[in-house]
């Protein structure tokens, strides 16, 4: 019982609870940027380098024999990931630029210079009592 208790602290604490909704949100993000990147981005991008369609990409490394499907070695699939990755991790970079512009702005605002409450005798009491430590430090 006292796991359970220590996972249910751990699982309800707000970094735990963000960091979910974080990667939900990721994933569906990656789905939007798989999509476009299969049906909106590569398609124009076949078509200028020769009506290459980069789905069929691919080295046959052994051709079908019979019921025996072919082996293939799928390059065009391949570099569909690597241009969604590209994508997904520029979103990052810019997101994550822009949240620590936002932080860094909050930290820059100047803060209200200190109300001076003291009196003219408080100060002097404080300036005496200073030198008379220091007189003591000094043999």
């Amino acid at each position: 019982m006292r796991l359970l208790h220590e996972f249910k602290a751990f699982a309800m604490r707000g970094n735990v609870v963000e960091m979910a909704i974080g990667i939900i949100i990721g994933a569906a993000f990656g789905k939007v940027v798989s999509s476009f990147v299969a049906n909106v981005a590569m398609p124009p991008l076949g078509l200028l380098i020769g009506g290459v369609d980069f789905a069929d990409l691919a080295i046959v490394l052994r051709h079908a024999q019979g019921e025996l499907p072919a082996v293939t070695l799928g390059y065009g699939l391949f570099i569909q990931s690597i241009v969604d990755f590209l994508i997904v991790a520029a979103a990052i970079f810019v997101a994550i630029k822009v949240m620590n512009n936002l932080k860094r702005e909050e930290v820059e605002e100047p803060a209200p210079p200190p109300v001076e409450t003291l009196s003219k005798q408080e100060i002097l009491l404080g300036e005496i009592r200073d030198l008379l430590q220091q007189q003591r430090r000094e043999p």
